[in-house]
């Protein structure tokens, strides 16, 4: 197959995103992929440059044997508004040009600007167009103007698609709800790499650097320290506890570091509010073998984080550790009951339920990650790679939404 893909953010930094992953994985498995990006807020070329001109990055470049796939980014104007305007142009003018020389047999969008100049020239051409959702994008835009031309793009795309994929059931409600054909939509979940999160790595060392005891009883953090995380909510609640081999592993950076920061020395947690600050992606399953019980301590009103799953979620799971979770719509849908989550109803009720669990005992512990690793171990890169292999085979054939 001939696939082009429309989206932003191919590679970011130490971190590897859900179409960077699936994109060498089509390509290992001997299709031809071209991904047409669009870093309009990373461009790293001088800033006296007002106008960026195209850039085309191809496998084995120097300083890029991490990228596997022909990376073109448009050009741009470096100026407020008119960085959009030309971007536009550029996107809709570069996505033309690759129809006629690749002459793609499937376009895959995972955007919202650039997804929906491909839609339309998808249909202009006769080529299936497959949209990919992994969250809902256009409420992700800070500008309330933007985020109503980001709503109306996003639909346009979505009404022109071919089949339309979901990270998640939440997020298949969704579009939906909007007007797509649930016989145009199938879930296609995140994967997980099962080789990397493997058990049999240790949190020994973990512990040492960080001074945790074999009786302490650790809940851990990872993940970008955001306002909607409340965990603030959670230290406030643990200078309560009476328990003083519970401490809290914090691994993240964010704009909240420094007030947590602040309310630690408050409530005077130094030996039990541990931060690390921000880690590379290849230390995550240590840190993660460390911890006793895993949190995800979101604000359950959040509106931005209704409809998905943070993939921190399935690497607790993979290291076979319990999650203790707020109720969001995306996560109860996607685990249930008895899978290794263990819901609460606010964020300050988290230190309590990890008493209840640590009371139960080692047993429960065990129980709990063991369900947990067995729910993610369906979700690996192999296995979601090859249905994402076969759902663009079933849109070119004509199949559409075909198991």
């Amino acid at each position: 197959m001939k696939i082009l893909f429309t989206q932003e953010t191919y590679k970011i930094r130490s971190n590897v995103n859900q179409q960077q992953r699936l994109a060498e994985m089509l390509i290992r498995q001997g299709h031809e992929v071209r991904v047409i990006d669009n870093e309009i807020l990373k461009r790293s070329e001088s800033k006296k440059s007002i106008v960026l001109r195209r850039r085309l990055i191809n496998k084995g470049d120097k300083g890029q044997k991490d990228i596997s796939a022909t990376v073109i980014y448009p050009g741009f104007i470096r100026i407020p508004l008119l960085n959009l305007f030309s971007s536009f142009i550029s996107h809709r003018r570069e996505i033309n040009r690759q129809i006629e020389e690749f002459k793609p047999e499937v376009i895959v969008g995972w955007s919202i600007i650039n997804s929906y100049l491909a839609a339309n020239a998808a249909e202009k051409n006769n080529i299936p167009f497959v949209y990919y959702w992994i969250d809902v994008l256009h409420l992700l835009t800070p500008n309330r103007l933007l985020r109503s031309v980001g709503k109306i793009f996003a639909k346009n795309a979505l009404k022109k698609s071919t089949l339309v994929l979901t990270i998640n059931g939440k997020l298949q409600d969704y579009v939906t709800s909007v007007g797509v054909s649930p016989d145009r939509t199938r879930v296609l979940r995140a994967g997980i790499n099962l080789d990397q999160f493997n058990l049999a790595l240790s949190g020994i060392d973990v512990r040492k650097l960080y001074e945790l005891h074999t009786t302490n009883r650790v809940l851990l953090f990872i993940g970008g320290l955001h306002h909607f995380y409340r965990l603030d909510n959670v230290i406030q609640t643990l200078s309560k506890s009476l328990n003083k081999q519970l401490k809290l592993l914090i691994v993240g950076e964010g704009e909240a570091y420094d007030d947590l920061h602040v309310l630690r020395d408050r409530y005077r947690l130094g030996e039990r509010v541990i931060f690390t600050g921000k880690k590379e992606h290849s230390e995550i399953p240590r840190l993660i073998a460390a911890a006793d019980v895993c949190i995800l301590p979101v604000n359950p009103s959040e509106p931005n984080l209704q409809h998905i799953i943070p993939m921190k979620m399935y690497e607790y799971m993979a290291m076979k550790k319990p999650v203790i979770t707020t109720k969001l719509p995306g996560v109860v849908k996607e685990f249930g009951e008895g899978n290794g989550v263990v819901y609460v109803d606010e964020p300050k009720d988290v230190i309590q339920k990890a008493e209840e669990i640590f009371y139960s005992g080692y047993a429960a512990l065990i129980r709990h990650g063991t369900v947990a690793r067995k729910f993610v171990e369906k979700h690996s890169w192999e296995r979601v790679s090859r249905d994402f292999e076969t759902a663009l085979n079933n849109v070119i054939e004509g199949k559409v939404g075909a198991e």
